[in-house]
């Protein structure tokens, strides 16, 4: 039986120590940690799936906390039942006991209670993302009802004034970048508003 510690930050926080100094206070040899510097999105990370490859029945796989893990309750279910159920090994949550696998608590096995207790997180959490949405959309109705208009407002320009800077620029006698700081417009919404008027034109030919 070996013990194998798992750690993840992402790469915008690199600070590892606490993890670390965790591990070390419950004596993880260094050579059994793996560690990942990358988001909780998913689980495609070499050191993780480097130590997946090692495992066998009856190791121990130590995590500060679930959100080491990953940050997707599916996947992290999904990997929780692969781990505990296929590998047949156990997990140590460092920051919630409750979830160890390797621990029986009033004649019931920990890996009956830290299943479900994963599962009230999974969906707590999917339930928080629900209410989250529900209130972004709410608040979208709300401020559309105030008048609030949503996206980037298009810049009035004068149209001879825009024709006549295209015209230039369709002669070569200057340049998208040149036209555009004239009108004080950016080079690609310059571009837009010459499609723009093509298509007009275009469509006033055919009518």
């Amino acid at each position: 039986m070996k013990r194998y510690g798992y750690v993840r930050v992402s790469s915008k926080d690199q600070n590892l120590n606490r993890q670390l100094d965790a591990f070390s206070e419950l004596g993880l040899e260094s050579k059994y940690i793996y560690i990942d510097k990358m988001s909780g999105k998913d689980f495609k990370r070499p050191n993780y799936k480097k130590m997946v490859s090692k495992l066998r029945a009856g190791d121990i796989v130590v995590i500060m906390s679930i959100d080491r893990l990953g940050r997707n309750y599916d996947e992290i279910l999904e990997q929780w039942r692969m781990l505990t159920k296929e590998k047949r090994v156990d997990i140590e949550v460092i920051d919630m006991p409750l979830l160890n696998t390797n621990y029986e608590r009033d004649g019931l096995t920990g890996v009956f209670i830290s299943d479900l207790v994963l599962q009230i997180l999974a969906y707590v959490a999917e339930t928080e993302r629900s209410f989250i949405k529900q209130r972004q959309a709410e608040g979208i109705v709300a401020a559309k009802a105030r008048g609030v208009k949503f996206g980037v407002s298009k810049i009035e320009l004068p149209e001879e004034k825009l024709e006549e800077f295209i015209r230039l620029w369709q002669q070569g006698e200057i340049t998208i970048r040149q036209a555009a700081s004239e009108l004080g417009i950016s080079s690609s919404t310059f571009y837009r508003r010459c499609k723009e008027m093509q298509n007009d034109m275009e469509k006033c030919c055919k009518r």
